[in-house]
């Protein structure tokens, strides 16, 4: 049922969906079938789908590691923002005259950002006790708030008519194209890495064994030597090395360029794909293809369908909601006490 639960999730999302189109005058089979085949109906949606799925992959992954151990990193936003901001200064710095080592180099540094912005609040919830929770997620405002600033004032184009945008990246600072004809490239192949990597480690590792440990009881963990402390800063860290990873395939990708607005929400979408595949590489893998699609469904059903731009969080926000529901029951049951008052029992 653990794993069933995720399809129970997409088929009451499906539901609801129908429900909505419905109301909007639409015919509902069809428009269901419209919003999500239609964006992958030819190799270059299939492209899309791709690359889209690459950060989602990537950061759920990342997350994953720490939600296995209990710690809850909410702040991928900000660091594939400052993935994006220090893999951005490296392109920028050196920008037509860099060589190919521009492009590791940019890597790198993303991944150092994304670590950087991470260990802030792995630093607090280890030394202070901290929530890592708060922490996390209020650090992604300043984030936006400082690449805001950087595109707004010194890094903003000369010749860009005043919007806020950088210089075009320097063709050594892009990732190749992967697909002819379409705009997949190279960070599908961080994705598949990542995929590959966090199996062996969470399965095949001593070290994820003790993540795992931690996750399920911090008193058995200490019991058996296992750090606390070591786990939070693994947790954290590896959520914030692929998401600024995923912050740089963006601007080095489909993007070309830094703008304020470095990514459509994947932080935050990554958690939804991180749960949707059981905190498992491999389902996290097929739950980011699903979000990707559903990203691209939404850009198709504003110029097919007339709905608004909103049905792509709505339909996030409820498989995330459905997806919570169906562990509930999972996890729990429902019993009638004695004064025939509807209670949730205990662990089933």
């Amino acid at each position: 049922m653990t794993w069933l639960s995720p399809v129970i999730a997409l088929a009451l999302t499906a539901i609801v969906a129908m429900i909505v189109f419905a109301s909007a005058g639409l015919n509902p089979l069809q428009s269901l079938a419209t919003f999500f085949l239609a964006p992958v109906a030819d190799l270059y949606g299939v492209g899309e789908l791709l690359i889209k799925a690459a950060p989602l992959v990537l950061i759920g992954v990342g997350l994953s590691v720490g939600y296995r151990a209990g710690i809850w990193n909410i702040g991928a936003e900000g660091q594939l923002i400052l993935g994006a901001i220090f893999g951005g200064y490296i392109a920028l710095h050196f920008g037509p005259g860099g060589g190919f080592w521009v492009l590791p180099l940019m890597v790198i540094a993303s991944a150092l950002g994304g670590m950087f912005w991470a260990a802030i609040p792995a630093l607090l919830r280890a030394r202070f006790n901290a929530s890592e929770i708060l922490v996390s997620l209020m650090m992604n405002y300043i984030a936006q708030l400082w690449l805001s600033w950087l595109v707004f004032g010194p890094w903003r184009d000369p010749a860009g008519f005043n919007f806020p945008q950088s210089e075009p990246l320097a063709p050594s600072a892009l990732f190749p194209i992967l697909i002819e004809g379409t705009r997949a490239n190279a960070s599908i192949v961080f994705a598949l890495i990542a995929v590959g990597l966090g199996w062996v480690v969470m399965n095949r590792s001593f070290a994820g064994y003790q993540l795992r440990i931690t996750g399920l009881s911090e008193g058995a963990a200490r019991y058996a030597g296992f750090s606390l402390r070591r786990a939070i800063w693994i947790g954290l860290l590896a959520g914030g090395a692929t998401a600024g990873i995923a912050g740089v395939g963006e601007i080095a990708g489909p993007l070309g360029q830094i703008f304020p607005t470095a990514s459509p929400g994947y932080g935050y979408a990554a958690i939804i794909v991180a749960f949707l595949g059981r905190l498992n590489p491999i389902g996290i893998l097929f739950a980011g293809l699903l979000m990707a699609l559903i990203y691209l469904s939404g850009d198709l059903a504003q110029m097919s369908l007339g709905m608004p731009s909103s049905i792509t969080g709505l339909l996030q926000s409820l498989l995330l909601f459905f997806l919570l529901t169906a562990d509930v029951f999972i996890h729990y049951k429902l019993r009638y006490t004695s004064e025939n008052r509807l209670r949730a029992g205990g662990m089933a």
